[in-house]
């Protein structure tokens, strides 16, 4: 099981949970996350892979961007109505450890350059403007929605047994619902859809055992109200969710 959005430290603790993992037998993940780095997604998927004959990932709740990668890369996906995957949109933490999507800093940034251009404005209006963007953090934003394609493709190649023609016929098939049309990082890419694209999708039914059990352990862990979790057979850590203070709170 992992829950939590990726981040650098997601290697090291996945590791733990399948480094004596029989790469004769098959492997189950249970999955939930907002998305994160997607280099630490095609690190864990790799991991993964390498430690199965196949790799089933179950996703109780939401696997969005990054996370939407392990799923592109998986022999099976047990989905049911509650199922979200999203929009492969990389993801950047902010001071406050929220996740942004570079497609909202693209967007907020030619709005606002749009906004300076269309004003017969004084230089202390378009810097005042301007003050809140960092050049470096759209570049890198740009260059990161550029990647996009190249991780889709990587994370379709992962998948042990799909060979190049079956890569390029999925990636045709994805780019459009996951990369190019969604304008919300928050779109949602139900079960349905990822089955007519071609993605190894089943449907969990009522009398489903295996997501009942996996619905149960996922309520569990919800009522925590953890960060990030990983447990396995032989490693589990749990991390708690940082308390929030307000402005106000003196304390």
């Amino acid at each position: 099981m992992v829950i939590g959005p990726f981040t650098d430290a997601f290697p090291t603790y996945f590791e733990e949970l399948v480094h004596d993992a029989n790469p004769d037998e098959d492997l189950h993940l249970l999955l939930d996350s907002p998305g994160g780095s997607a280099d630490v997604a095609l690190r864990l998927l790799r991991s993964a892979q390498a430690r199965c004959r196949e790799l089933t990932v179950i996703v109780p709740d939401q696997a969005k961007s990054a996370a939407t990668l392990i799923c592109l890369g998986a022999h099976q996906l047990l989905l049911g109505p509650t199922s979200d995957l999203g929009p492969v949109d990389p993801q950047f933490q902010a001071a406050d450890g929220s996740l942004i999507s570079a497609k909202n800093i693209i967007a907020a940034w030619d709005s606002a350059l749009e906004y300076v251009r269309g004003e017969a404005a004084a230089s202390s209006l378009v810097e005042h403007m301007l003050r809140g963007y960092d050049l470096l953090d759209v570049q890198t934003a740009k260059s990161a929605l550029n990647d996009t394609e190249r991780q889709m493709r990587t994370a379709l190649a992962a998948c042990s047994g799909r060979d190049a023609a079956q890569v390029d016929e999925l990636f045709r098939n994805l780019v459009g619902p996951l990369k190019d049309a969604p304008d919300s990082h928050a779109a949602v890419f139900t079960a349905e859809e990822a089955q007519a694209c071609g993605l190894p999708v089943t449907f969990a039914t009522a009398g489903d055992r295996r997501w009942s059990y996996a619905w149960q352990l996922w309520a569990r862990y919800f009522e925590l109200e953890a960060f990030v979790v990983f447990e396995g057979r032989i490693a589990s850590q749990v991390i708690p969710r940082a308390p929030s203070f307000s402005q106000d709170d003196d304390s």
